[in-house]
């Protein structure tokens, strides 16, 4: 009787390095985009809260107008508001900042303007985020 061998194709249990290499590429590529898109959200949402702040202290401006009969001076600023109990404290914008106050305002000619230096803390440049948003 004649024995006949049969013969197994050798299994390969691992992975090789270029398939490693391209998976961990992917990996990275994946993360890449989600970090860029994450920024992105996040900037949003510090807009969506300098709007808030803004639009409190537009409110406490207002109530000091009523109060007082004239809106605050530039050179009296916000700080005014915390003076006579309107706020209790003036907001810190996003980005670490002060908020601007201007009346005249240079978007509402008539009354004035709240804003935030933006993400650069540069004044009165595209960036800025303010009351004329609202």
């Amino acid at each position: 009787m004649k024995h006949t061998r049969i013969h197994i194709p050798h299994r390969r249990d691992a992975f090789t390095l270029v398939e490693m290499l391209l998976v961990l590429g992917i990996i990275g590529l994946l993360v890449g985009v989600g970090v860029v898109s994450f920024g992105g959200v996040l900037e949003g949402g510090k807009n969506k809260t300098a709007l808030g702040h803004i639009n409190q202290i537009q409110s406490a401006v207002r109530a000091y107008e009523v109060d007082s009969m004239k809106l605050p001076t530039t050179s009296q600023g916000i700080g005014i508001l915390v003076e006579k109990g309107k706020l209790k404290k003036l907001p810190v914008d996003p980005w670490g900042n002060a908020y601007h106050y201007r009346k005249p305002g240079t978007k509402d000619k008539g009354g004035f303007d709240i804003y935030s230096a933006g993400p650069d803390g540069i004044a009165d440049n595209a960036d800025d985020v303010g009351s004329w948003q609202l």
